[in-house]
């Protein structure tokens, strides 16, 4: 997958991303009572050892001090924000944690974890399943479960390798269009394009017109045929709608710009675009030497990281100019992981 592109950044995006991540974390703890005190998922996280006690979800274990991790991660935003919120928990969970969050391309990540250059990164289950195992794009599996266990199952047997479980949101492609066009036509699912099509113009990468997973899946799964296909760089995905030049822009799920422009992500009703939610893959080896905090951790602060909220910490960092360091310790205290002062 593919990094955010930038926006000039600007004092009140700042102020409207402080309230958006606030709002969100208000509603969760109303609903889940997630940030309460002694929250019930300490408990069973706790491993042994003496833990000091906090308000927060996640509670220091002594028994973690004398364990290291180098967590990697690869370098575009989405990547290294994840990596921050990993690294920033499993330190309140007592863990020393070293970072490398610079690593280029999945295969490269990959082999660095093989190597035992880094204990531990996050990766898209489509990614994967498409770069690691072969598994061609149109058969992954359109239940984001079903591709997590096959993934699961395939690094198990394959790797040694611990594939966690992933993240609520899932960074797929997606088919964006203006608020404006969508309320025109009504606009809801990818479907209801079928009324429109030939009269609109579809952009997209250069790779997407022959793409299952893009142009030539929208074509034979949906049946749309478009006025016009106008391929363009990856970075562009935003500005062609912004300018007009294009009705429809093929985007990544989790593209800040979703919510600050106002653009409107069609329902993929026919399942067209295959999971790419974020699992943590650690070695086998791993696992066993960080004991179970490392993994409770991570499935505890995965909870809340639903499409939105990736949204607005992408944002953080992409638009507003934050550190991926700031836009996690964002996350992570205003959801009640850990506490403020941390």
């Amino acid at each position: 997958m593919s990094g955010s592109t930038t926006h000039p950044a600007s004092p009140s995006r700042g102020r409207h991303l402080s309230r958006a991540l606030t709002a969100l974390a208000l509603a969760a703890v109303t609903s889940t009572g997630l940030a309460a005190c002694g929250s019930d998922d300490e408990p069973a996280a706790g491993g042994g050892g003496g833990q000091s006690s906090s308000s927060a979800a996640i509670v220091k274990n002594d028994a973690n001090a004398s364990k290291t991790l180098k967590l990697g991660s690869k370098n575009f935003t989405e990547q290294q924000v994840l990596g921050e919120v990993y690294a920033q928990a499993l330190e309140a969970k007592g863990y020393k944690i070293q970072r490398d969050f610079s690593i280029g391309s999945e295969k490269i990540a990959l082999k660095a974890l093989e190597d035992k250059q880094i204990d531990a990164y996050p990766e898209y289950t489509g990614t994967a399943l498409t770069n690691f195992f072969d598994v061609p794009s149109d058969e992954i599996p359109k239940d984001s479960t079903q591709a997590y266990d096959l993934m699961k199952d395939k690094f198990e047997t394959e790797k040694q390798i611990t594939a966690l479980p992933p993240t609520p949101f899932t960074n797929s492609n997606a088919v964006g269009v203006t608020e404006a066009l969508a309320k025109k036509d009504n606009l809801v699912n990818i479907s209801d394009l079928s009324k429109v099509a030939g009269d609109l113009t579809l952009s997209g990468s250069p790779e997407c017109r022959s793409r299952i997973d893009c142009l030539k899946g929208l074509e034979g799964t949906y049946g749309l045929k478009f006025k016009k296909y106008v391929p363009v760089d990856v970075a562009l995905r935003h500005e062609v709608l912004t300018t007009g030049k294009a009705d429809i822009s093929i985007l990544f799920g989790t593209d800040p710009q979703i919510a600050r422009d106002k653009f409107v992500v069609l329902k993929d009703d026919k399942k067209l675009f295959p999971p790419y939610n974020v699992s943590m893959l650690a070695r086998d080896d791993v696992i066993d030497e960080a004991g179970p905090d490392f993994a409770k951790t991570i499935d505890l602060v995965n909870t809340k990281l639903d499409a939105k909220v990736i949204q607005e910490l992408n944002a953080k960092v992409d638009l507003d100019k934050e550190t991926p360091e700031a836009a996690a310790k964002s996350y992570l205290t205003q959801f009640g992981f850990v506490e403020s002062g941390s």
